[in-house]
């Protein structure tokens, strides 16, 4: 068996046979290392081999069945045409696939699978309760996916865009998210997880959240974040003294030692606007203070003051310098 997967509900996704539940669980699964991809690949390659053992026959599925059944029922020795032995764990995989596709008729005409619940925001902020009783806040233009019911041993998400989440609490089950390759594992917290061009920012709020990508891994604790790039393969995590990505929940704008790029980033997020920091010196200026309801020119005669900076509008840009 592959660490922390049964390798039925594999076979069953290779199968295409996995419920709703199951189909996200192994995606996590398999992105969260690049380890898992290859044990997938080795077990997909062994049942295509299978197949290829009983080309010969007049129904290739019912005959793979069948000499595999034989085999298994009888000890007979399996010879293979280009291989000469065959280890355990292929006979393990024969059984498994012989179980599976024994009982997937009987299955699929008396169990239904959860279906796959796709929560898409355009121009408005959704707050969505899942069946776990977890609570998603999805900022504009983003999009969840999950299973209508978590029946396997995790409660699986997908996630694009930014979305805050206060997860309900359960250590027997934990919550994962697949976003951008990245798998973030939580049991009872709450955090933001923003991904936009190819950049995902992670922040806790509350409790502890555990963050993968490929071989690399970091749990974050209450104030901490975590940036990754597209092609960043290790994670490092820095302090997050201020909620500035709470603005979508709070309608506020809560700056703590915030630099003056994560704020312009904000603004021209909210306010669909163009604002251009022509000064790369001024980018890592920092800012304390809070906006609630603000307009963006009240805000930017705040940084002109705060921080010594002139502001030009030119055509449709605004120039900070």
């Amino acid at each position: 068996m592959s660490p922390n997967m049964n390798d039925d509900v594999l076979v069953k996704y290779m199968l295409n046979e996995a419920n709703a539940s199951e189909v996200i669980e192994v995606q996590a699964w398999l992105n969260a290392k690049a380890e898992n991809q290859k044990y997938f690949n080795d077990m997909k390659k062994i049942w295509e081999d299978s197949l290829r053992l009983t080309e010969h026959s007049e129904d290739n599925e019912s005959a793979t069945w069948s000499k595999i059944e034989d085999r298994l029922n009888f000890n007979t020795p399996v010879i293979l045409k280009r291989k000469s032995l065959i280890n355990k764990s292929w006979l393990r995989l024969a059984a498994s696939i012989a179980m599976v596709c024994g009982l997937s008729w009987l299955a699929f005409n008396h169990f239904k699978s959860p279906a796959i619940m796709n929560i898409k925001t355009k121009e408005q902020v959704l707050t969505q309760i899942l069946p776990d009783g977890s609570q998603v806040t999805l900022n504009k233009n983003s999009l969840i996916s999950y299973a209508s019911k978590f029946t396997g041993a995790t409660r699986p998400v997908k996630l694009q865009g930014e979305a805050f989440f206060k997860v309900a609490p359960n250590s027997a089950k934990p919550f994962i998210i697949s976003v951008n390759n990245i798998t973030v594992k939580v049991i009872g917290t709450s955090f933001n997880v923003k991904n936009r061009n190819g950049k995902t920012v992670i922040v806790v709020e509350t409790g502890i959240v555990k963050i993968s990508r490929y071989q690399s891994s970091i749990e974050l604790h209450p104030g901490e974040r975590v940036t990754i790039n597209q092609d960043q393969k290790t994670l490092s995590k820095e302090s997050n003294p201020g909620k500035l990505y709470n603005y979508y929940r709070s309608n506020q704008l809560e700056c703590k030692n915030t630099t003056l790029q994560e704020l312009v980033d904000a603004l021209n997020e909210i306010y669909h606007t163009n604002i251009v920091i022509a000064n790369h010196t001024l980018k890592n200026k920092q800012i304390t203070a809070s906006f609630r309801n603000s307009s963006l020119e009240e805000i930017l005669d705040v940084i002109s003051l705060t921080i010594n900076v002139r502001i030009q509008h030119k055509n449709q840009q605004i120039i900070l310098k």
